[in-house]
């Protein structure tokens, strides 16, 4: 008779690939927070669980999929963040393949702690209809690309943490920072 094994929770996302394996031009997001939820969720890698960290108050909500790139690692010690762009909203847990076509970079102050970096990679799911066009990230326009760094500006100010926009890029960038990301993630 087999052993029974102990169900320890899911398991860790945060360990799978960073790229696809077919063309890595394209990443892998798991996404935490769903386009259009006002509850903010994390993977939890100690409870190998998704969790809820934070819900936004009545109007605020995420604008688009938020998720991490698997087997990274960002100026804020977690993962590198990405926005994705897609037709409906995924769910906690759903893996992605997402194309980059920008980064949004950033620096927050947490309790008067020293400036980190904290950049947002914004991607395009690759199965989507709506956002197919959109090469880089200046495709978006200049009025969307303001409402995404407005959100991360105001998500901020609700943990007291101060965040500033840098810069807005493109692909190139975007890729360069993940590359970055994977080599930082390998030394864990």
């Amino acid at each position: 008779m087999p052993k029974k094994r102990r169900n320890r929770g899911l398991a860790d996302p945060s360990r799978l690939k960073p790229l696809d394996e077919k063309d890595d031009s394209v990443v892998r997001v798991v996404i935490e927070t769903p386009k259009g939820c006002r509850n903010k969720y994390a993977f939890d890698v100690d409870q190998r669980t998704f969790g809820l960290t934070k819900v936004l108050p009545a109007g605020m909500a995420f604008p688009q999929n938020f998720g991490f790139i698997p087997s990274t690692l960002g100026g804020d010690g977690d993962p590198l963040d990405v926005l994705v762009l897609m037709d409906e909203p995924a769910f906690p847990g759903c893996l992605l393949k997402c194309r980059p076509v920008g980064i949004i970079q950033g620096q927050q102050r947490k309790n008067g702690k020293d400036m980190e970096r904290n950049d947002r990679i914004v991607a395009i799911e690759e199965s989507n209809h709506r956002w197919a066009h959109v090469k880089h990230i200046d495709d978006l326009g200049k009025q969307f690309i303001r409402e995404l760094e407005e959100f991360f500006v105001n998500y901020h100010k609700l943990s007291d943490t101060k965040y500033r926009i840098i810069d807005v890029k493109g692909p190139g960038e975007a890729r360069r920072a993940i590359k970055t990301g994977m080599k930082a993630g390998k030394k864990l």
